[in-house]
């Protein structure tokens, strides 16, 4: 996948000042200005460079940074900070053409006052708590979408807010250039699956274009015999053969590598498929999608290409974490009473990403489309925290609805069930959580991610002007509701 690693993405630290106090104040204000850039920029907890790139005094400075910032591909966002007092006014032409995405950080360069060093000239240095409210209220006054942090730059729970809303960052840049190759159409009769693609790239960005299902078939007809050698031998790298159907094996590498092919030519980092348009295809694409989804590309079973692209883009949100991301379905539930579990997988398709040993690759019937026995991977999830995210149209706008989750060792062995699977239990129980999840219109397929949370999540919709609800532990049937019913009258004007 040709796609630039977080850490080439520049992030600018823009400091707010004025000519009021003089060029010795300004002098430090630089000083201490670039000491904070390179402290944020050395930590680990950031995936980003931060780069101090100006202390801007003039309406006119302020309107040349960020123009440049628009047009600078490197750039993914800015940091605004107000060392000193910056009057606001200066700030509204600038701020008017920003597009890319905005945190405040409110912080000052001392931890603490100084008892006998304080005095006016050090009050005049340092006013971050009077320059950034006056920086706020214009943001505010603007209606202008920004991430805000406060305290101090150096505490862990600063740099953490800072680093997921960059993961955020990165991820609306993944979405504005985001293409999505769909293998045929949607499966039949289904509600969930479809939207309006036109919209969906006028807000985000996402290409989500079709080719025939014989486009993909003339080029599985082009992969060479050496070429799935080499698959074969990746497979053998990275996953136990629990089968002696090499063959079966063999074609899953020749839909991998046609598949690869297509998206890479294409410039696309997920695609969908479904079962029910495979023409001259032998075997439902299993193994190959699911080591595909390990490589970072999004996927959509039954032609979901809102789910395709949300786990497309939360993959590389979330990249370097190490936890895993992976396409989900609701599949069925245990409904002992008090300890109610949701049992999530899909036929075939699930990330090996989040497996909790090495997955095994096994041959099985597949028992729908009338297609030969494909080859899967078969693994379980490993428990921890994590979320679902649910991209859905709702009819002139779309809601992203995520909800906490908690992934547990499965309480079963299910040694005849041939398909990588994980059982989780939802916020705030399993009863209240699905009528939850059901009221909000959430779909049965869904992006369970262990590395992403909720406020990463939350920022990304915040840059990219989506509705996002949230569930939680704290979540009721009547709160959601109210959230709802206010959401709709609230939208109908936006």
């Amino acid at each position: 996948m040709n796609r630039k690693p977080l850490k080439e993405y520049e992030f600018w630290f823009l400091v707010g000042s004025q000519f009021l106090y003089g060029p010795e104040t300004l002098d430090k204000v630089a000083e201490h200005s670039q000491i904070i850039a390179s402290g944020l920029d050395a930590s680990d907890l950031l995936p980003c460079k931060v780069v101090y790139k100006a202390t801007l005094k003039t309406p006119e400075e302020i309107e040349a940074c960020i123009k440049e910032a628009n047009y600078d591909d490197s750039c993914a966002g800015i940091i605004v900070w107000m060392h000193t007092f910056s009057p606001s006014k200066m700030w509204i032409n600038g701020l008017s053409l920003l597009q890319k995405p905005y945190c405040h950080l409110h912080t000052q360069f001392n931890r603490n006052i100084p008892d006998q060093g304080i005095d006016m000239d050090f009050m005049n240095l340092n006013q971050s708590a009077h320059g950034d409210r006056e920086h706020g209220f214009i943001a505010a006054r603007m209606h202008l979408k920004r991430k805000i942090v406060v305290g101090y730059w150096e505490d862990e729970d600063v740099l953490q807010s800072i680093g997921k809303w960059m993961r955020s960052a990165m991820g609306a840049i993944a979405s504005r250039n985001l293409k999505l190759v769909r293998f045929g159409d949607n499966m039949r009769n289904v509600a969930v699956t479809e939207g309006d693609k036109v919209g969906v790239q006028m807000q985000l960005g996402w290409q989500v274009n079709t080719w025939g299902v014989a486009d993909l078939s003339k080029e599985l007809e082009r992969v060479t015999e050496k070429e799935i050698d080499e698959q074969m031998a990746k497979y053998h790298e990275l996953y136990e053969f629990s089968t002696k159907d090499l063959e079966t094996v063999r074609y899953q590498g020749r839909e991998e590598i046609a598949m690869k092919r297509f998206l890479e030519r294409e410039g696309a980092h997920a695609f969908s498929n479904t079962f029910e348009d495979l023409q001259s295809m032998r075997q439902l694409p299993g193994l190959a999608s699911q080591d595909l989804m390990r490589q970072g590309y999004g996927y959509g079973g039954e032609g979901d290409w809102k789910v395709s692209a949300m786990t497309s883009i939360i993959k590389r949100m979330t990249e370097g974490m190490g936890g895993g991301t992976s396409f989900m379905e609701d599949y069925t539930y245990d409904l002992e009473k008090g300890k109610e579990l949701s049992l999530g997988a899909h036929m075939l398709e699930v990330c090996p990403s989040i497996a909790q040993d090495r997955a095994k690759i096994e041959v099985h019937e597949l028992g729908i489309g009338g297609k030969e026995p494909p080859a899967r991977l078969v693994f379980e999830g490993h428990p921890g925290p994590a979320v679902l995210a649910s991209l859905v149209d709702m009819g002139g706008r779309l809601r992203l609805i995520v909800q906490n989750i908690e992934v547990v060792k499965p309480i079963y062995k299910m040694p005849n069930l041939p398909v990588a699977r994980v059982m989780w239990r939802p916020e705030p129980n399993l009863k209240v959580g699905s009528h939850l999840w059901i009221l909000a219109g959430g779909a049965h397929h869904a992006v369970l991610s262990y590395d992403a949370d909720a406020q990463m999540l939350e920022d990304w919709c915040e840059i990219m002007g989506i509705e996002y609800v949230h569930i939680t532990k704290d979540t009721t049937v009547e709160s959601l509701k109210q959230q709802l019913f206010l959401s709709d009258l609230a939208w109908k004007f936006m």
